[in-house]
């Protein structure tokens, strides 16, 4: 027996062709029969929640436990991804995620445990968290863990805390992004990042000395920090290190993040230049609609969906009693090429 909800046949139709299924297997869906894999499940629930649909009561699941995600604040793009993400894989295995995000002068990252603690979470996600912080306390991870509560730890990696790590190949990336440029005839490039405390901004500073050295455009790694400006994460902090870098001659600017590459092209104009027909700009995270800004960014792109994945494949197995391994899970980026860079300008004549 079909669904008692109007206009089913419409419903069931358009649900097949979203989910890519036969009407057949939505009724069987929305019924809650047998015999139906859970990925193509899930591809129905997500066409449910795409067109707009409320699900039958028939499909309201109790929750297998609750788990706390703790994300930095959500002006950035990318973690909004990511809390998205993990939340949706999360939901797929049944469990509830209770999101904490975090803001300047808010609930702190310890609050958010306090809190979580006192909803008996069975695991916590931490993105981005104090764990990234070389200049934090790790203790706090410790007590976590004494108390056996599963915890995966996503972007940075701090030695010593039992738990999963999943991150980015940092190193890697801005080692994409100076080739990327060097090909395009780029012979000044410079680097804006955020604060060095950080194991992401350490990792892509290291990388990115090292690919000035290897591509010859410094001597060494102590030479190449002339071509680094150290600010914050975010637009503003991307237009003072661009105003900066574009000023000291450089034709191409390396951005710690999507939101400081967004910066430094304001800083570009501001000058009088354009982008990137006198300074290229390449971006990092590749976030949501950033391919719709003026210009298309290019940037380099976090593998989102795999590293949520593997966190929460990770968590479970905590959860479940097993033991995930300890070392850490560096997944590869992708340089997404798009409009902000190109040929370096012409060096005028000399004659």
């Amino acid at each position: 027996m079909s669904p008692t909800l109007p206009h089913v046949r419409t419903r069931l139709s358009d649900l097949a062709t979203q989910a890519s299924v036969s009407t057949a297997t939505v009724s069987r869906v929305l019924n809650g029969k047998p015999g139906v894999a859970s990925e193509t499940r899930q591809a129905v629930l997500a066409a449910l929640d795409v067109l707009g649909y409320e699900r039958p009561s028939t499909l309201r699941t109790r929750s297998a436990g609750l788990v706390g995600l703790v994300v930095p604040e959500l002006t950035n793009p990318v973690f909004p991804a990511f809390a998205q993400t993990i939340e949706s894989v999360l939901s797929e295995h049944g469990y509830t995620p209770l999101l904490c995000t975090q803001s300047p002068g808010g609930t702190t990252e310890d609050d958010y445990v306090e809190m979580l603690m006192d909803h008996a979470v069975d695991g916590i996600v931490f993105v981005s968290g104090l764990h990234a912080d070389t200049q934090a306390s790790r203790e706090r991870y410790a007590r976590l863990r004494s108390r056996g509560i599963p915890i995966v730890l996503v972007n940075g990696y701090a030695e010593g805390i039992d738990a999963p790590f999943v991150s980015p190949d940092d190193v890697a990336s801005a080692e994409l992004s100076v080739r990327h440029l060097v090909s395009l005839g780029h012979r000044r490039i410079g680097l804006a990042i955020g604060p060095e405390r950080f194991i992401p901004a350490q990792r892509k500073v290291a990388g990115f000395s090292e690919a000035l050295v290897r591509h010859g455009l410094a001597d060494d790694v102590e030479s190449a920090r002339r071509h680094i400006v150290t600010t914050l994460y975010t637009v503003e902090g991307g237009q003072a290190a661009g105003a900066e870098l574009v000023d000291s001659g450089h034709t191409a600017i390396v951005c710690g993040s999507d939101l400081m590459a967004l910066g430094a092209i304001r800083a570009v104009r501001s000058r009088g230049l354009r982008v990137p027909d006198d300074v290229s700009v390449v971006g990092y995270d590749d976030s949501p609609l950033i391919g719709f800004t003026d210009p298309p960014l290019t940037t380099v792109r976090q593998p989102v969906a795999a590293m949520a994945h593997a966190t929460i494949s990770a968590l479970l197995t905590e959860i479940q009693g097993g033991r995930a391994p300890r070392s850490e899970l560096l997944f590869q980026t992708e340089l997404i090429v798009r409009d902000s860079t190109g040929a370096a300008p012409a060096r005028p004549s000399t004659d």
